[in-house]
């Protein structure tokens, strides 16, 4: 990959990473009745007709019985109308979402928020304005979802499973076991009986596993990228070349390769195994830069993990990538201490903890800030390229649980 391309991997990365955290942040909130207004606006609509139709909404929710309710609603709207001050004729290339209302804070009391999402990742497609207790975070959930559809099948003889990979999650969906007899003849039957019945019952379990792929695959034919069909020769080959598939199936075959297990864990195994099709697939991104970590991990000097040994060593610029689970939820917080700053690592949801610094003199907070951003910011300055990992494959899964989500491969061994 070139340094371009690394760079604006890294940005597509980090403004998803933004989005998914403002969006986990709404969905938290919640309002007295259905007061909480969502805007989404598409690319190629006026500001000036936004502002109208807020107009409008705003004279109907007079009619709003409960003067709680109206008053919230009215103030909702009169802040969006504000925020749309700061923009011209169109709003920014992808369109914007604005969230606006009096969500609860406890005791009995509300708090007036308004947030701005602007270019999606994915261009808005119609206008919407939406009144509930809710903000309205769906649409945008499926803008973050992994962006890649592909059919999975693996199979020999004895059984079969179909799935998908989306994005870079396999998804295991149906199973089949066969009633095929295994190469010995029972007593009794004729060589040329038995090959026959057995041929039989090869067709018919060739034809289960179609029908199951079949009626998974073809609804969302016009979705998929692709199938993908593994197991061992030439089970794999009779399947393809019987032309047991729809033929709209049977054209997206990316390709056949040799899998060694067919249960579960075998769909996995066909995606390792299709790694070269699969090579502009996020999933196989992830795995080729988890791969590298665990070979410098067992076998070389340069890799490091942990928060404290994985930013002092970002802070020397010796990272030449560095490794973040997506699913990593925590804050940095940053002392004053006499000899300079110390930092912890907190669950982003706990309240900020007392810190005694190495000497001893009590701290005094700084900062906090969430942890992927602490840590991307300093990976910036230094030039260091970043990842953000999923946790949809065991070594993304590893990372988060074994190494606290934060990695990274050294350009020279630093000894930290």
């Amino acid at each position: 990959m070139s340094t371009q391309e690394a760079e604006r991997t890294d940005q597509t990365d980090r403004k998803k990473y933004e989005f998914r955290k403002v969006i986990e942040d709404l969905t938290q909130y919640e309002g007295s009745g259905t007061q909480l207004v969502t805007i989404y606006i598409p690319p190629d609509r006026q500001i000036s007709d936004v502002a109208a139709h807020i107009t409008q909404e705003h004279s109907e929710a007079s009619n709003i019985k409960s003067k709680q309710t109206r008053t919230n609603v009215q103030d909702a709207l009169r802040s969006i109308k504000d925020r749309l001050r700061y923009y011209d004729t169109y709003p920014p290339e992808n369109g914007m979402v604005l969230f606006s209302g009096a969500i609860d804070s406890g005791g009995g009391r509300t708090e007036m928020i308004t947030r701005v999402l602007e270019d999606p990742p994915q261009p808005i497609q119609s206008f919407r304005y939406h009144c509930d207790s809710a903000f309205l975070t769906e649409p945008l959930e499926h803008m973050l979802a992994d962006q890649g559809l592909f059919g999975l099948i693996v199979l020999d003889r004895r059984e079969a499973n179909v799935g998908w990979l989306r994005g870079k999650r396999v998804e295991p969906v149906k199973s089949a076991s066969s009633l095929v007899p295994g190469k010995q003849r029972k007593g009794g039957q004729s060589a040329q009986r038995f090959a026959r019945l057995r041929l039989e019952a090869i067709d018919n379990f060739y034809q289960e596993v179609a029908g199951m792929a079949n009626n998974l695959f073809v609804p969302e034919r016009h979705e998929l990228d692709g199938i993908l069909v593994g197991g061992p020769s030439p089970t794999k080959d009779e399947f393809l070349d019987g032309d047991y598939l729809h033929h709209e199936l049977g054209e997206k075959v990316l390709g056949k390769f040799d899998v060694a297990y067919t249960d579960e864990s075998g769909l996995s195994d066909l995606v390792d195994a299709a790694g070269d099709v699969l090579a502009d697939q996020e999933v196989m991104r992830d795995k080729r830069e988890m791969e590298d970590f665990f070979a410098e991990l067992h076998g070389g000097e340069l890799a490091t993990y942990g928060f404290e040994p994985t930013r002092r060593n970002l802070v020397m610029g010796s990272v030449e990538r560095l490794l973040l689970s997506e699913d990593l939820r925590q804050d940095v917080v940053v002392y004053d201490c006499p000899d300079g700053e110390e930092f912890a690592l907190v669950d982003r949801r706990a309240d900020t903890p007392e810190h005694a610094c190495e000497s001893g003199a009590p701290a005094d907070v700084a900062n906090r800030e969430d942890a992927i951003e602490h840590l991307i910011g300093i990976a910036e300055q230094r030039g260091t390229e970043s990842k953000l990992i999923s946790t949809d494959f065991e070594k993304g899964e590893q990372l988060l649980d074994a190494f606290g989500g934060i990695a990274g491969v050294l350009r020279y061994s630093t000894g930290i």
